[in-house]
């Protein structure tokens, strides 16, 4: 075939398959040709540039920044909200994001994992629509969610509001986030109304987290699961920045080594990085040093933030491998991506 014939049969295919929408099969059928130099002639079309194909994003969307923050971070997958103003309109904006990522992700049978005092988390259960994209499967609260009256119902109500909405059956972590000592979280560990949950933190499928600050929200100072001023000027000294289900991390995302930690109940280190999807919901600019780090540690595969957010990761540089811990590796397995 001359190389003026190669062309003509590449943009009469090209013209078929692309702007015609004829499939390749039937392309075959009416030209008579191999399917495979159908394909071929299609790929060879796309990189001589005689066919370029182009997406034109809609105002709002941002599948660039998207992309440049998964080759940066490592990630599974960004989204990136246009979030006009901060507090309030954020978290729900979030939250629906967040909402739509689960209703295109879920599939039957998952196990999915859900943290406490997250205010994005509960605006995601307020815009999820009612289906059974995860029959069959459990909603585990993998934080404590026991704390003061008021605002406890919350917290259980989140996990099961989830599970019902998404066709699954809810298994709560019946404890306090953070109890008054190791020895207590010792013995309440061994309870079975803490077991039934704790034993399906190394099952978990998928993970839906808050990226904390150092400073609690103010959901979470008032359901009593925090720690006191005090301590948290001690995990300070320690070099905290944020945390994850109470997993408290510094600038480069190793976790803070502090006897408070021994006072949390809800999903381990090690569990949590052995989870083969960890989606953290954050934004704003209070939690940016808290994301950075979060992301630095991979304790997160996908993010769910806003649009300046995400420009200010991608403008922060990373640190060198020699920055890290070493012994931290120790429980940080390479996920998987796909």
């Amino acid at each position: 075939m001359s190389r003026l014939d190669e062309l003509r049969l590449m943009t009469k295919i090209a013209r078929m398959y692309y702007m015609q929408s004829i499939r390749q099969q039937e392309i075959t059928e009416r030209l008579g040709i191999h399917q495979s130099t159908i394909s071929r002639l299609l790929k060879k079309a796309r990189e001589t540039n005689l066919v370029r194909i182009s997406v034109a994003a809609p105002s709002g969307i941002f599948p660039e920044l998207e992309d440049a923050l998964q080759e940066k971070f490592d990630l599974r997958e960004a989204v990136v909200v246009d979030c006009p103003a901060e507090e309030v309109a954020m978290v729900r904006d979030l939250g629906a994001a967040t909402a739509f990522f689960l209703e295109t992700t879920l599939k039957p049978g998952m196990i999915v994992g859900i943290s406490s005092w997250s205010r994005a988390l509960f605006a995601m259960v307020e815009s999820l629509h009612p289906g059974d994209s995860a029959r069959g499967g459990k909603v585990v609260q993998i934080l404590g969610g026991v704390g003061n009256a008021s605002t406890q119902y919350q917290a259980t109500q989140l996990a099961q509001s989830l599970a019902d909405l998404v066709g699954a059956s809810s298994v709560l972590l019946q404890a306090p986030g953070i109890v008054g000592s190791a020895d207590a979280k010792k013995i309440l560990s061994l309870d079975p109304a803490v077991k039934v949950a704790s034993d399906l933190f190394d099952s978990v499928d998928l993970a839906l987290v808050g990226i904390g600050s150092l400073e609690p929200s103010k959901l979470l100072a008032s359901s009593g699961n925090t720690f006191s001023t005090k301590e948290r000027d001690e995990l300070r000294s320690l070099g905290a920045v944020g945390d994850i289900c109470f997993r408290f991390f510094d600038k480069h995302g190793q976790l803070v080594k502090s006897p408070l930690m021994n006072r949390v109940i809800g999903i381990e280190p090690t569990s949590l990085k052995r989870t083969r999807r960890v989606v953290g919901v954050a934004g704003g600019t209070r939690k940016l040093d808290a994301i950075l780090a979060a992301l630095r540690g991979q304790w997160i595969n996908v993010l769910i933030t806003d649009k300046r957010t995400a420009e200010s990761l991608m403008s922060a540089e990373l640190p060198s491998p020699t920055a890290a811990d070493p012994s931290a590796t120790k429980v940080r397995p390479k996920r998987p991506k796909r």
